[in-house]
Order: structure tokens, then C-alpha cells, then sequence
């Protein structure tokens, strides 16, 4: 079956083409990063307007990179959410259209699922069952996958995600939109010995997080060290490199835990969150006490992007799930609804 996957959620349209025989086919993405910059964040109406402007060339730029035209898809799978509405109502509206149009089945893929699934496609899989931490800009979970659609929940964010707080953190530091990328640069100049930042509830039993506290105790920082309202460029590399470790090891505890709950030895993460160096390399050496695995995409698979969906929406078309043509977008949509494979 030739799946094209349409991504929409956000701020990157996201298009492939992914074949359940020969795999990942083609894959483009184009990002609003610059646009929205100007802005210090993501400008729903225009996100929405700009998935209109790009979403059918990138598919057209695919299907010839591909070598396939439309009439030999087999199932269009898109994103229905989580994510902002009118973004959504694009991928969504395009999908109904091509599916109508070629007589062909379409699906609303979970936008988390996706996340959760694109280690996947790398050569060499996570085997089921295992814990994933699901780690981005909106979402801080972990998630025990027993198959695909076979998900519980272990532990979620009470408040901010980890990406949320690392893009406040951002702000707070003077520093661009993607704030992420940005903190974690400027942490690899500074000395995360010279602060110590607290490491949220990980001194209680559980699995939820809770990243608030933390970027208020940063903000604190901030304005303590301050001379005039503006910090010298050491001591905000230091703040910068404090938070990202306090964020990392905090992942990292709850992480060893989740995995020792659920008795499996396999690790994956996530989400934009999942391209963190620091992160990467502490639960690699987490997992390797623990004689286990870490998992995760490569860094173009990390963010948004259509080959997850693509993959995603081919286990569930493959699997015989359809729906009708009715428009499709949940701003909000818990992972534990999605119904199992038969």
C-alpha cells in the first residue's frame, strides 16, 4: 500500500510518500521557523495560511521526487490533532479532497502516535513492548507501548511541557525563536556548576512532571544576577547551561524509573525535545546501566514532519481502520483513546 502522509499541525508542512512493502519512498518539509520568529512564537493565522500556500506544491514536489503520480496512491493519512485548529483544517481538507477525488481511503493519524512510531523508521527498529518518552514543544509523556495502539500513559505534565519551558527560558535570556535549539547552544559555553537548579518532583514517587517551578526559579535567577536588567554573557550561558541540565536529569530519573515499572530494557524518545544532545547522550548512559537501549529518530525526524505520518497512517490503513469524508481536527486528543490494531 502507497500511503501519502500529510503533516499540518503547527508550523511545518510535512509531506511523504511511504510504501508498506519498500518503506519510507520520498519526504520534504518546509518550516515557518523565519516567518514566525518576528513574532517570538508561532502566529496561528498565519501557520494556517501558509500550510494553504504549500501543502499541494510540496506534494507534487514529492510524487516527482518519487517518481509516482497521484492516480497510484493507495490511502492519504494526515494529521487530526492534537494541534492548532486551522492548521489542521488544511492538512484535513486536502486530504478529504485527494481521497474523493482518487477514490481512495483516508485516515486522521494522531499527531503524538506519529512521534511516538518515527524511530520506526530508522534501520534499526525498537522492538514492542517499550517505554517512550514523549518530549516536544506541547507534550512531556511516558507512554508503556505494548503494539501499535496499545498505549498507557505512565506519567504526563501537570503544567508546562519541556519544550515550552525551554522556549521560556529562551525569552528570558534575550535569546531567538526556536528557543530550544538556541538554550542549548548557549549552554554548551557555560558551566553548570555555577548554579544549582532544583530537579522537579523527582523527590516524590510518580511519573508526572512538572516544569514550572523550575522556569520560575530561572526567571529568579535571571533578575538576581542582572545588572541593569541585562545579564553579562557568561552568566547567561551559565543560567542556560543549569536549566538544561536540571531539565535533562530530571527526564532522565523519570525515565529510569518508568522503564524499571514496566519491566522492558527499551527506551525510546520523542518529539523536538528528542534532538537534545545532552539528553541523548545522559539516557544512552542511563539505558547502558541499566542493560537496556535508547531509541530515537534521526534529527530530521525528531521535529514535525509527513514520514511519521506517512508511517503511522500505514499501520492503521494496512490494518483495514477507514474513515468517511467528513473534515477532521482535534485541538486536543488523548493518546489512550486511539483504538488498538485488530
Amino acid at each position: 500500500m502507497l500511503v501519502l502522509g500529510i503533516e499540518t499541525s503547527c508550523d511545518e508542512t510535512g509531506i511523504a510518500l511511504y510504501d508498506s512493502q519498500a518503506g519510507l519512498i520520498a519526504h520534504t518539509l518546509y518550516s515557518q521557523v523565519e516567518m514566525h520568529a518576528d513574532y517570538g512564537g508561532v502566529v496561528p493565522e498565519l501557520a494556517s495560511r501558509d500550510h494553504v500556500r504549500k501543502v499541494l506544491p510540496l506534494i507534487d514536489e514529492v510524487l516527482l521526487a518519487a517518481g509516482k503520480t497521484k492516480k497510484q496512491i493507495d490511502a492519504v493519512a494526515y494529521t487530526a490533532g492534537p494541534g492548532l485548529m486551522g492548521a489542521l483544517l488544511v492538512g484535513s481538507a486536502v486530504a478529504k479532497g485527494l481521497a474523493f477525488a482518487l477514490g481512495i481511503p483516508s485516515l486522521g493519524v494522531h499527531h503524538m502516535e506519529g512521534h511516538l512510531l518515527a524511530p520506526m523508521l530508522e534501520e534499526t527498529p525498537p522492538e514492542f513492548p517499550f517505554v517512550a518518552l514523549l518530549v516536544s514543544g506541547g507534550h512531556t509523556q511516558l507512554v508503556k507501548v505494548g503494539a501499535v495502539g496499545d498505549y498507557v500513559l505512565m506519567g504526563d505534565s501537570l503544567d508546562d511541557a519541556a519544550g515550552e519551558a525551554f522556549d521560556k527560558v529562551a525569552k528570558m535570556l534575550g535569546l531567538d525563536y526556536p528557543g530550544g535549539p538556541q538554550v542549548a547552544r548557549l549552554a554548551m559555553q557555560g558551566d553548570d556548576r555555577r548554579f544549582s537548579f532544583p530537579r522537579p518532583m523527582t523527590d516524590r514517587p510518580g511519573l508526572d512532571f512538572s516544569f514550572s517551578g523550575l522556569k520560575t526559579f530561572t526567571l529568579n535567577t535571571v533578575h538576581a544576577h542582572a545588572v541593569d536588567g541585562v545579564l553579562d554573557e557568561q552568566t547567561r550561558a551559565d543560567i542556560a547551561a543549569a536549566f538544561e541540565v536540571a531539565v535533562v536529569e530530571t527526564l532522565t530519573i523519570k525515565c529510569r524509573r518508568a522503564i524499571r515499572d514496566a519491566g522492558v530494557k527499551s527506551l525510546v524518545i520523542a518529539g523536538g525535545v528528542s534532538a537534545n544532545k545532552r539528553l541523548r547522550k545522559q539516557l544512552e548512559e542511563m539505558m547502558l546501566r541499566e542493560r537496556g537501549k535508547l531509541f530515537y529518530a534521526r534529527p530530521e525526524f525528531c521535529t514535525d514532519n509527513g514520514a511519521m505520518i506517512a508511517y503511522a497512517g500505514c499501520q492503521r490503513l494496512v490494518a483495514g481502520q477507514r474513515e468517511d469524508l467528513q473534515l477532521r481536527a482535534v485541538a486536543r486528543w488523548p493518546l489512550e483513546q486511539l483504538p488498538a490494531l485488530r
